[in-house]
């Protein structure tokens, strides 16, 4: 089966430099209509020029590919809109959406500014927001919508000096899980890749032969797969070097406790038992671990419900 976006109208951000660029490039490659969004801006969000995004739109014009260049501020909704619009007026719709634009200002949580924070969550958490909002309401008349967002290990796993962009990239999962939900009726599909690669943003974090294994292009399939007609939805896709793995949040099975038993103490003696992963099981939505727990508590006390 091969993977093609003939017909499709595409969005990536981010797309003037490294994973964004990759996307796009394999997008048009593909057959799709590609809007290349870039603000231009340094690694830490500062400054701006439609260079980068017109360079990777005469690379795919070159190739062959329909692409126009969009120099949105992802963290600024207006222009996102105006984005949106401008491609639908353009190519008739917008069905393909990667949310990836990024930067990084990295600092320890001691000597972090306020404003190195907020900064981060309205490029990566208030973007990615915007760009899925402004893109909705088309996808939800069409009947047809697919949005791969852009998380990272950082995010759920956690890593030294950003607090503020795992935060950030932490929040865009429990978005994924969302929409993914709400999309479902009108076949829109929503997931997430958390992407290893060597690009701007982490030359300066890996040795040389490490970022000579960890090229944009090895993130990009995992990208496409997300986007295609047959993408599953709701799920967190690992990739980095040529490595490809599904990431899951699971909760373990837990311990009902009697009510004379509701103590930190108790807590303390049956945390063993609680903390066990034997039976772990990925959630598929946020009721499920309430039903779970009445369910639990029914059974210990003899309730049929």
């Amino acid at each position: 089966m091969t993977i093609r976006f003939d017909g499709r109208v595409a969005i990536v951000t981010g797309a003037g430099n490294g994973l964004g660029r990759a996307h796009a490039l394999g997008l048009a490659a593909r057959g799709a209509k590609v809007v290349v969004n870039d603000f231009g801006g340094a690694r830490d969000g500062t400054g701006g020029s439609m260079t980068a995004a017109e360079t990777v739109v005469e690379e795919i014009r070159k190739a062959g590919g329909v692409a126009m260049a969009d120099g949105a501020d992802v963290s600024n909704y207006e222009q996102v809109r105006a984005m949106v619009e401008k491609a639908t007026k353009e190519w008739g719709s917008v069905d393909l959406m990667v949310a990836n634009a990024g930067i990084l200002r990295d600092k320890s949580f001691g000597k972090m500014e306020l404003s190195d924070f907020q900064k981060v969550i309205d490029v990566h958490l208030a973007g990615t927001f915007y760009c899925c909002k402004a893109v909705w309401d088309g996808m939800r008349e069409r009947n047809y919508g697919r949005i791969v967002l852009t998380t990272s290990s950082s995010g759920m796993f956690g890593n030294f000096g950003q607090a503020n962009y795992g935060a950030a990239k932490a929040g865009i999962v429990g978005l994924m899980n969302v929409l993914a939900q709400e999309g479902r009726k009108t076949d829109i599909r929503v997931n997430t890749v958390s992407p290893t690669a060597a690009t701007r943003m982490t030359e300066e974090l890996l040795p040389p032969q490490a970022l000579a294994l960890m090229k944009p292009e090895a993130i990009t399939p995992a990208v496409l797969y997300m986007l295609g007609d047959n993408a599953p939805t709701r799920t967190i896709m690992g990739a980095g070097a040529g490595s490809f793995a599904v990431i899951k949040i699971i909760e373990t099975e837990g311990v009902n406790l009697a009510e004379d038993e509701w103590t930190p103490d108790a807590i303390a003696a049956h945390f063993a038992e609680i903390s066990d992963a034997s039976k772990a099981q990925a959630l598929e939505g946020a009721f499920q671990q309430t039903q779970k727990y009445v369910a639990q508590a029914a059974a210990r006390l003899g309730i049929k419900m």
